[in-house]
């Protein structure tokens, strides 16, 4: 199974806002990069999204560590998910889940691979988390550009 790295990161111009997202991904010595944007949206959206669309660029069956520097994201698809799912997409205080449709989407990509989650602290030293945040906020800025 190829032994895949992906680091993701989401940006917003206002939240909401203009959004945009980006992964890198590693294999061996090849990268390659993904970003893409939305017009209306929020940050967390975008955090989901790089991961979805990561994740969602592999055409077979991985080993996929994943590295993010959004708690929600690694929080929410390593820990909260399995509750939200035995609720029928509740939180614990009965209220619905914000982004269900995202986390739908990621639960499935993820089921799809054989996935670890990493957190790094955002706009620190880690080298691919910083071009991620470069490429997401510039995607949310050259959408406000062709208006």
């Amino acid at each position: 199974m190829k032994k895949i790295e992906l680091i993701t990161d989401g940006s917003c111009l206002g939240n909401p806002g203009k959004g945009g997202w980006a992964c890198v991904l590693r294999f061996g010595q090849h990268t390659k990069e993904l970003y893409g944007s939305e017009p209306q949206t929020t940050n967390n959206r975008m955090e989901l999204t790089a991961a979805i669309r990561g994740l969602r660029a592999l055409n077979e069956k991985c080993d996929v560590t994943v590295t993010t520097d959004s708690e929600y994201v690694k929080n929410g698809i390593t820990q909260w998910i399995h509750g939200w799912k035995k609720r029928g997409w509740l939180k614990a205080d009965k209220t619905p889940v914000i982004n269900q449709d995202l986390w739908i989407e990621l639960d499935a990509e993820v089921n799809r691979h054989q996935t670890r989650w990493e957190w790094t602290k955002g706009h620190a030293d880690h080298e691919d988390n910083n071009r991620c945040d470069e490429l997401a906020t510039r995607a949310a800025r050259e959408q406000s550009k062709s208006e």
